[in-house]
């Protein structure tokens, strides 16, 4: 069995609530004490994942005009900015935290992420 487990399909059901909590949980969680930008920089993320959710070329896209693979891209390039926002935004505590869980859950996601298949009719 291959470690790359997390299908198109999968990630899909993952992107909604994810974008969601991302919106959600800054507020929850009180971020923003370390710096504001703790705060809106996940609200904004979330907004922009939630776009980018309704835009993939999934099942669960609305409007699918933009490749999974972008999207994966995207996830990507999210996952290593919130590794590092920490460091260069001098966040520190539950913010810190927060970024370090998250980004290094969207690398672990997209590093299990199955190669895409042909597609069968």
């Amino acid at each position: 069995m291959s470690l790359r487990f997390v299908t198109r399909t999968i990630h899909a059901y993952l992107d909604y609530p994810v974008a969601i909590a991302l919106i959600v949980l800054p507020f929850v969680l009180g971020l923003g004490q370390s710096s504001p930008m703790a705060l809106w920089l996940s609200v904004v993320t979330g907004v922009a994942a939630l776009v980018l959710t309704v835009l993939t070329d999934h099942h669960l896209g609305i409007w699918r005009v933009l490749p999974y693979k972008f999207h994966l891209a995207v996830d990507l390039i999210v996952g290593i900015t919130f590794l590092f926002a920490p460091s260069l935004f001098g966040f520190t505590g539950i913010d810190a935290m927060f970024y370090w869980l998250n980004g290094a859950a969207v690398v672990v996601v997209i590093s299990l992420s199955a190669p895409e298949q042909a597609a069968t009719v």
